[in-house]
This record gives C-alpha cells, structure tokens and sequence, in this order.
C-alpha cells in the first residue's frame, strides 16, 4: 500500500480553525523584513488548547489569537 504525503501545514494559517494567525515571526521569514514581537509572545497558551493542534502542525503553525481567546477561562 503506497505511503501518503503529508498533508501540507501552511505556517501562516491557525492549525485549529484555518484563519490567518497574523504570526510576525512568520511574516518576518517570509518577507525578510524585521517585525514588532508577535501577539502570542504575550499569551499563555493552556496544555488543553495546546493538545487540539494536529500532531503534524505541532511546531510548524501558529493558534491565531481568536482560538486563544476563546480558551482563556479568564
């Protein structure tokens, strides 16, 4: 049975909901162009939301900031 390809992870977009994640780190890789310290330098992110992202994504793509928000019981 044939291996199949990874599915491709877009670092640009939130692993859990699909939407732009506005990471600034990745804005600066793909640019070049130095930016301000990203929003998510800033958060917590709790283990539970952590424990949604796919294991393929893990590392490779950014929660985008309504994802986090919606997980902070604050």
């Amino acid at each position: 049975m044939p291996e199949q390809s990874p599915t491709a992870i877009d670092p640009s977009r939130c692993p859990l909901c699909g939407q732009p994640n506005r990471c600034a780190m990745e804005v600066q890789r793909e640019t070049g162009m130095a930016q301000p310290p990203c929003w998510c330098t800033g958060v917590t992110f709790d283990a539970e939301l952590l424990a949604r992202v796919p294991a393929d994504a893990q590392q490779r793509a950014c929660i985008c900031q309504a994802c986090a928000a919606a997980s902070d019981p604050a």
